[in-house]
Order: structure tokens, then C-alpha cells, then sequence
């Protein structure tokens, strides 16, 4: 995801803990250099051709003919997560930087197999590497990762900055609004009936799996239901904020304004834009909400 920072700051020294996370963070490249954060890619995959996660119109443009030729057989953009490889090279990086250890934030478990991966990398690292399951998605999981970092760049040990990121993903809740749930029902991330559902989906991160919490009639209602619950969540709390978006972006830029004025007090605020692996199990017109209380 792009994304917009609107307050608050941080320029790490060289941490003795290096901070790695994935591309569904939705973390920018400048962003994520600012946190010091290194950031591992999903791939996106159309028939044979393979490539790294990014921005998803740019991605989309890079598959194009293959997948023209994939969706005219019937077939659907599919996702990989990143190799063991591109974990250990990335772990050898930071410690070749300096790095003591290693505290590695990713998506849930429950939605992908990168936490696996990172795994798998970790037990032959030169360095001490803990993997976190954020047990979620999106700035759900940015969020996790720069607590991760904020720990790491105060000088905090290796179990600390690892706590610090599960700690905040437990606390933090993400809501997501689709135009229909065929491509995360596809994708085999949602468990529900097929049939009849003209109306637009409203789902929630919850114990790392995604889960239809209701449903609206129309996009604006979709986008009022989304400010409704993230106000209720944010309610007497100081919290940061991610209004994340594929697709209309003016939408998500009203939302944002929105709740800059019903939240206030929110400490830093966050317009982000999915990258390709998210639109390939959402679908390209989804709008969504992070309330991270801190």
C-alpha cells in the first residue's frame, strides 16, 4: 500500500533488533525507511508468470497478458508468500548491517503461509530471529511492525520488541468493505453460503481469519457503517489510525476527513493504498479502517 503519515516521527539509529515485515503491511518504501523496517514481498501469480507484490496497477499492468490468458480459461490471479530464500538473505542483510537479532512481523497464519516461510529461514539464521503472526492484515499488521520498530529503535532487547508488536495487533481492530465476496470466498479466506449476496459485505480481522460481520446496501452506506465502528472502537482510547483503500481513492480521502474531525485526538493517521496480493483476495474497490489503540 502507498500511504500518507500525517504526524509523529522516528529515525531509528542502528538498532541492535532489525525489524522485518512483509509487503501486506502496506508500509511505504519511504515509511519503512524512516522506521528502519526491512520488508519481504509476496508474490503475485498469473498462469507461469510470477511477480513480486507492489502497488496493484502497476502489478496488473506487469501480468497483463498473462492474465488475459488465465481469466478467459476460467481461472483466478492467484498469490504466493515469499520463499524461505528471500527471508534468509534478508535476516543476512540485517545482521551484515549490524543487527544482533532479528524480530520479523508478518501476516496472519490463518490467511497465508509467510509466517512459515520466515520461519523456516529463521532456524538457520546467524542471528537470533523471532517471527511474530500479527494475526492480521493490512496496516492491522504495519501497525504491529512499526510498534516493532519503535521498541527496537529505544534500544529494547530482542523478547521485548517481539512483544511489543503482538501486543499491539491484539489490540487493534480492522474492518474491510467489499463490493461482493466472491475473491475472498475464492480464495478460501471466508466460510459462508454463495448464494444471494447482492448486498456489500462488511468483515472484520478477528482471531486472524477474516469474518463477515454484516451487511449494507450501497457503497456510502458501506463507507458510514466503516466510520461508525471505527468510532465506537477508538471511543475514550488514544489511538492511531489507517483508512486503506483499492480503487477510488477520493472515497477513502473522505472517510479520512471524517474521522479527523469525530477522532481527534488520534495520534498519527494513515491514508494506504492495497497492493496486489490484498486486491487479489478482495477484489479492486475495497475501502477499510485500522483503529490501533496504543
Amino acid at each position: 500500500m502507498a500511504g500518507r503519515r500525517a504526524s509523529g516521527g522516528l529515525t531509528p539509529g542502528q538498532a541492535a533488533v532489525a525489524v522485518v515485515t512483509d509487503s501486506t503491511a502496506g508500509l511505504t518504501g519511504d515509511l519503512a525507511a524512516r522506521y528502519g523496517i526491512r520488508v519481504v514481498p509476496l508474490r503475485v501469480v498469473a498462469g507461469e508468470v510470477t511477480v513480486d507484490d507492489g502497488p496493484a496497477a502497476l502489478v496488473l499492468a506487469r501480468l497483463s497478458g498473462a492474465i488475459s490468458g488465465e481469466l478467459s480459461r476460467g481461472a483466478r490471479l492467484g498469490t504466493a508468500g515469499p520463499a524461505p530464500g528471500r527471508f534468509a538473505a534478508t535476516y543476512a542483510a540485517a545482521a551484515a548491517g549490524g543487527a544482533r537479532a532479528v524480530v520479523s512481523v508478518h501476516l496472519s497464519a490463518e490467511l497465508s503461509g509467510t509466517v512459515n516461510s520466515a520461519g523456516v529461514a529463521a532456524a538457520a539464521a546467524s542471528v537470533p530471529v523471532r517471527v511474530v503472526d500479527s494475526r492480521s492484515l493490512g496496516m492491522g499488521l504495519g501497525f504491529a511492525a512499526l510498534a516493532a520498530a519503535e521498541a527496537a529503535a529505544a534500544g529494547q532487547a530482542l523478547e521485548d520488541v517481539a512483544e511489543a508488536a503482538s501486543l499491539r495487533s491484539a489490540r487493534l481492530r480492522s474492518f474491510l468493505g467489499l463490493d461482493s465476496l466472491d475473491q475472498v470466498r475464492a480464495g478460501g479466506r471466508l466460510d459462508v453460503p454463495a448464494p444471494g449476496l447482492t448486498a456489500r459485505p462488511l468483515l472484520q480481522v478477528t482471531g486472524g481469519a477474516i469474518a463477515l460481520l454484516e451487511k449494507v446496501r450501497t457503497p456510502s452506506a458501506a463507507a458510514r457503517r466503516l466510520e461508525e465502528l471505527a468510532v465506537e472502537f477508538a471511543a475514550g482510547r488514544p489511538v492511531d489510525l489507517a483508512v486503506q483503500y483499492l480503487g477510488r481513492r477520493e472515497r477513502a480521502a473522505a472517510l479520512a476527513a471524517r474521522l479527523e474531525q469525530l477522532i481527534p485526538g488520534a495520534r498519527h493517521r494513515y491514508l494506504a493504498e492495497a497492493g496486489a496480493v490484498i486486491q487479489a483476495h478482495t477484489g479492486p474497490d475495497m475501502l477499510g479502517v485500522v483503529v490501533a489503540p496504543f
